[in-house]
């Protein structure tokens, strides 16, 4: 096998270099080198687009052609004459320099063909047609292909190493700029040009007077005839499997005009694909940011939904029911109004195993050996309406609302070796209405002011019963380790323990109401610097109510009132927490560097009531940040970051009433809690080099939290007892990671890597320990963009992950090559296969290993066919579950987690 991976790649290798270089110069009628300067090589027998390159700052290009060939070499300038002269290649490198004069006739060269990627200040546009070849059909295809863009582990499209947070089509937000929807559903057929907007401000007027380095957008642009009518795609499907029918059915309609644009997207199968996961909708913020996101104050609102046992990617069954729909409307040039509208219902049967090693050997905790099936119910929506007026370029008023609501509902059936058997349900039904009111105004050349302010209504309501077998013949025995493991902590919390099952519940209801505000002057003082300040505010108010009850036998409630955590079994808290800071930030740009130091000063106070009594704390705090980026070049930078941040918690840590979290997790809060401070320093390095393909991005940066609010754990048997506190014990993290990519030719390589090291204190059973993990991870990557021939993509993830737990560690490898294989045959046929085997190694444990492979062939006649066929089969090798080790700062996990079988459906798609 060894011999074969390895024979290929020389093969691979070989295509790339047996090349020669055509190299030279592109220099203007004085002589001075032009940099973006495109140039092309067209195979004259072909009549193919053989090469392309975008000189440098220097004015240099390098193309790679084959030998004993002619080529057409075509170069083009805004501004000046195209030049177009025919070459011939032997076995030698050539050189040619180009002298381009100014356009100032009627008879200049047309260019035969488009460049495949051009440069135009801060905006890099690809030709989507000069990457594809054939087996696209996702405009994710088409973007994987693209140098310097990438899918990551999470769906999300990456430009040059930064995240992709906004998304358009023909200049229009595509469901408020949300990257994976657009990706796993837009035609690749109707991409046309794909423009990555670096540097990219929604407010012009702000756009030299703020910080918008790390914001890329993406432009979908059209091709022509995509315009003023409907296009997509119908897809239909259905199969068998061992236990049940298989179905498939998924309408992608879209519609575009100048003035109007309406997608709706469809998805309704029980076969495990999902356009959107439950983890996507909960981060589906609607282009929502927070006015005080750059002011140093974070607080923490809390997050009180199911976490659900699996994620939807890994379960027995899958049935998902989605409907999304977008529309933007231009009534005028001075008026947009958009909006979308999404439902998404799941089903989900899951089941894992798992066995749980506690790593310190004092704690007296047993190892606990657990089995647990679950029955997952959710039904999220969520709907927004946004509209945008700019009556002239010195104003500029926004409107956003979001609506969220869902019902979640889990049902558990969990075997522990420790407590026996558990029944729990879990439901919630929150909702919350998100506004965005900004407004823009410029009053003349030096003086620009700009108001943001956002209110957010959220309600919180989740149940929890838990239904545990008891026998109370065991609950009056002497020694504690011969009672059941939950009856110690049942009487302690003054449970009735004389019935047959502790039928235990807990009603919860958690109400916020925040308003976020802040008003921006900008005072431009000359051409390369400018002040800015910021006056604003945090509001917030937190409402907590909380009650643990127990059902009897005659399905009666008991509410006990115990001596346990001082009888505060329920919870009525109010929390009120507001900020009012004042900014200061000067911007300077002086020669390659732009400096930005400033600071902030606020006013903080909180409040929390609750049993008769009132903590308050009130202070004053300064928080500097500072930012330096160096321009090397138009194309690669180098950016400082340090901030200070103060990071607040929600009211569900500062209650004191017991909060009934699942059958071994018991929690109360502590109302002296006061805030965490947080020092963080970042470094990141960009080059986008279009004269040797060459893309490389590395990021660095230090964590170290001050008065840290964490847990204070407490066990009995392996029931705990959680409470939080400020520890004046700093915890520190440090990550680093990079990619460098290079194209030789139709060949891409690259590598990747991560590095994490945390250092965490805890405490538990009023000990404290120290607890440090450092993970690195490596993944190169090769693959290949033949036109004519398959196409292979090949990735080995190699990771380590060490875990210093105190007195104890563990050591976790995982490997794990894949290979993905493509190929358009005859024109008409399409398939596609992946493989991929992972390997994880403890050291103490059995070695853990499990594959995938999946694959699909689909017969279209030709490219402007409408009707698709294609058979598709999911977990080629029938394999039934996943194993992973993992460890956490307590305990060792090994879990087995059950998977879907092999699935094989039969699909057909009709093109609009």
């Amino acid at each position: 096998m060894k011999l074969k991976i390895t024979t290929l790649f020389i093969l691979i290798a070989s295509t790339a270099f047996a090349q020669i270089k055509l190299q030279g110069v592109v220099k203007d009628s004085i002589g001075n080198p032009l940099e973006l300067a495109n140039v092309v090589a067209i195979n004259q027998e072909t009549q193919a687009l053989e090469s392309y390159g975008i000189t440098n700052d220097d004015g240099r290009y390098k193309l790679n052609l084959e030998k004993n060939s002619t080529y057409s070499l075509q170069v083009s300038y805004i501004g000046m004459k195209a030049f177009k002269e025919t070459i011939s290649t032997k076995e030698v490198d050539l050189v040619k320099n180009v002298s381009m004069v100014p356009d100032n006739a009627l008879d200049a060269v047309e260019l035969t063909y488009e460049m495949p990627v051009t440069v135009k200040g801060d905006t890099l546009i690809y030709n989507a047609d000069s990457f594809k070849t054939g087996t696209e059909r996702k405009l994710e295809d088409v973007l994987e292909k693209l140098p310097g863009v990438e899918i990551n582990d999470d769906g999300q499209v990456e430009v040059e190493g930064k995240v992709v947070n906004k998304l358009m089509v023909n200049g229009k937000d595509f469901f408020d700029g949300d990257t994976k929807l657009a990706t796993k559903n837009i035609p690749s057929n109707a991409v046309d040009k794909v423009q990555v907007l670096r540097n990219y401000s929604e407010v012009g007027q702000l756009r030299n007077v703020t910080n918008n380095q790390d914001n890329v957008a993406l432009n979908i642009k059209l091709k022509e005839g995509k315009e003023n009518f409907w296009f997509g795609n119908i897809t239909a499907g259905g199969g068998n499997s061992p236990d049940e029918e298989l179905y498939l059915a998924q309408p992608k309609l879209f519609y575009y005009s100048p003035q109007f644009s309406l997608n709706f997207i469809g998805d309704l199968n029980n076969t495990g694909d999902l356009a959107l996961t439950r983890r996507d909708l909960r981060g589906f913020g609607g282009g929502f940011r927070a006015p005080s996101r750059g002011s140093g104050t974070s607080i923490n609102l809390g997050d009180n939904s199911l976490n659900f046992l699996t994620s939807q990617n890994n379960a027995l069954e899958i049935e998902n029911k989605l409907a999304a729909s977008n529309f933007s409307y231009s009534p005028k040039k001075t008026l947009d109004l958009s909006g979308f509208a999404i439902y998404n219902s799941s089903r989900i049967l899951s089941k894992e195993t798992s066995f749980v090693q506690y790593t310190d050997a004092d704690l007296g905790i047993p190892d606990e050996a657990t089995e647990q099936s679950s029955n997952e119910r959710s039904n999220q929506g969520l709907a927004k309406f946004s509209a945008s007026y700019k009556p002239n370029l010195n104003n500029q008023l926004d409107y956003d609302i979001l609506a969220r609501f869902s019902k979640d509902e889990q049902i558990q059936n969990l075997f522990s070796s420790v407590v026996g058997n558990t029944n729990q349900l879990d439901e919630v039904t929150p909702f919350s209405i998100n506004q965005n009111l900004n407004y823009y105004y410029t009053l003349d050349d030096t003086n620009i002011f700009a108001f943001e302010a956002q209110h957010l209504i959220k309600n919180e309501d989740p149940f929890y019963n838990a239904l545990l077998v008891n026998d109370p013949n065991n609950n009056d025995e002497t020694d504690p380790n011969d009672r059941d493991a939950f009856d110690t902590t049942a009487q302690a919390m003054g449970f009735n323990t004389t019935l047959n099952n502790y039928d235990l519940a807990q009603d919860r209801r958690i109400k916020s109401n925040q308003l976020d505000a802040k008003l921006d002057y900008y005072n431009i003082l000359n051409a390369k610097s400018n002040i800015n300040f910021t006056l604003g505010t945090i509001l917030s108010r937190q409402e907590f109510n909380s009650n643990i009850f127990q059902f009897l036998d005659d399905n009666s409630q008991f509410e006990p009132t115990p001596t346990f955590n001082n009888g505060r079994a329920a919870n009525d808290t109010d929390y009120n927490f507001t900020d009012v800071y004042l900014g200061v930030h000067y911007t300077l740009k002086t020669g390659k560097f732009t400096i930005t130091p400033g600071f902030s000063v606020h006013a903080y106070g909180n409040k929390n009531t609750q049993f008769g009594e009132t903590f308050k704390n009130n202070f004053l705090k300064l928080l500097p940040d500072f930012e330096t980026r160096v321009q090397f070049k138009k194309s690669e930078s180098l950016t400082l970051r340090y901030t200070m941040q103060n990071q607040f918690t929600d009211v569900t840590r500062l209650a004191q009433g017991l909060v009934f979290n699942n059958y071994n997790s018991i929690q109360f809060g502590e109302p002296d809690l006061q805030n965490a401070l947080s020092h963080n320093v970042s470094l990141f390095y960009s080059s986008f080099n279009m004269f040797n393909y060459t893309n490389v991005f590395g990021r660095l940066s230090y964590s170290k939290n001050i008065d840290q609010i964490r847990g204070l754990t407490d066990f009995e048997n392996v029931i705990r007892t959680s409470t939080f506190f400020n520890s004046n014990f700093a915890d520190e993290s440090v990550s680093a990671n990079g990619r460098v990519q290079r194209t030789f030719g139709k060949i891409r390589a690259s590598l990747s890597a991560n590095f994490n090291y945390s250092k965490i204190n805890q405490f538990v059973q009023g000990r404290q320990s120290l607890s440090e993990r450092f993970t690195q991870s490596y993944r190169p990557e090769l693959r290949t963009n033949f036109r004519e021939a398959p196409n292979l993509r090949f990735r080995y993830r190699y990771s380590v992950s060490n875990n210093n737990l105190g007195t104890s560690t563990t050591k976790f490898i995982t490997k794990a090559p894949s290979v993905d294989f493509d190929a358009y045959i005859w024109k008409s046929v399409t398939f596609r296969t992946a493989y991929t085997y992972t390997n994880q190694n403890s050291g103490t444990q059995p070695s853990q290993t499990f594959k995938t492979w999946d694959a699909s062939l689909a017969y279209r006649k030709n490219n402007d066919a409408k009707w698709e066929y294609e058979i598709k089969a999911t977990n080629l090798l029938d394999i039934d579950s996943r194993v992973q080790n993992s460890a956490s700062n307590l305990a060792v996990y090994n879990s087995e987690t059950f998977i879907q079988p092999r699935f094989i459906t039969l699909r057909v798609r009709y093109e609009l």
